[in-house]
């Protein structure tokens, strides 16, 4: 898998686990969606990412805090669980843009040749 999906999974992972939605964000984010680039995305991803990325900047920090957690901080849990949300179909978009990319493999009996010495005799 590539290292995008990685990120994804493991950022859908900090946002399935117990503390608060915020906290989750937070760290799924910072830990594992902050560094991707745009070019590593497949193009159907790009342009939500580039959404959530605006989103998850849109607050100018305050006292030493980053602009992720303050822009965080300045969400309702309700709009927090919509990012957490946008987080799991952005991830859902990568696996499927993934499967698209997968090269479909012959299914015709003979197109591969069974060795003699591997078919069942009668």
């Amino acid at each position: 898998m590539s290292n995008h999906v990685d990120r994804f999974y493991a950022a859908v992972a900090v946002l399935a686990s117990h503390q608060n939605i915020k906290k989750r964000l937070v760290s799924a984010y910072e830990d594992h969606l902050e560094e991707i680039e745009d070019d590593e995305l497949p193009i159907a991803v790009r342009e939500g990412f580039a959404d959530l990325r605006r989103v998850m900047h849109r607050v100018a920090p305050l006292n030493g805090e980053g602009t992720i957690c303050a822009s965080v901080r300045k969400m309702s849990r309700v709009e927090a669980g919509e990012v957490a949300q946008s987080i799991l179909d952005l991830y859902r978009e990568v696996l499927l843009s993934a499967d698209d990319n997968q090269v479909d493999l012959p299914l015709d009996n003979d197109a591969i040749a069974v060795p003699a010495f591997l078919s069942k005799t009668g």
